[in-house]
């Protein structure tokens, strides 16, 4: 069986090349791009009930953490769907640990993980401390994890 031939003249071969490959889907310049990152930051923009508007990220997550229930709590998870960054639920822990340091106080005790575990109280003093802050409000926690926790769960994207 003899090889095939090559098309030649199709119409990518006919036109003249700028250098640069370009990729499906790929933004032209100056034009506007309406990706996940620019609706992630009209949402975290939008998350502020005083109607100011931020892009501070950490103080996204204070905000949000500020909005917890007494007697409820959130996971890392929930706060970054919430914030549109689904995938960045170390990035509010990392948030959480600088909650201190803010003037407005936030309930960072109030954030545990998805499975309701008190994975941030190695960061209190004494670390049994998060426990203590859990249990005045109502919180049952046993074994470092919060008892009851589907019940007790507050999701910020559907409280929001």
């Amino acid at each position: 069986m003899p090889p095939k031939k090559k098309k030649t003249g199709t119409k990518a071969a006919r036109q003249p090349s700028s250098g640069k490959a370009k990729r499906p889907g790929a933004a032209i310049p100056g034009q506007a791009s309406k990706g996940r990152s620019t609706a992630a930051r009209e949402k975290r923009a939008s998350v502020k009930p005083s109607g100011a508007r931020d892009d501070s990220f950490f103080d996204l997550v204070h905000e949000v953490a500020r909005q917890i229930p007494r007697g409820r709590v959130t996971s890392y998870g929930a706060i970054a769907a919430c914030l549109g960054t689904r995938l960045s639920a170390r990035m509010v822990g990392w948030a959480m640990l600088s909650a201190h340091q803010v003037q407005k106080p936030v309930p960072a005790h109030r954030v545990v993980n998805r499975a309701g575990l008190l994975t941030g109280k190695h960061h209190y003093n004494p670390p049994g401390r998060m426990q203590e802050l859990l249990e005045k409000e109502g919180v049952i926690v046993k074994d470092d994890k919060v008892v009851n926790f589907a019940r007790l769960f507050w999701d910020p994207a559907k409280e929001l």
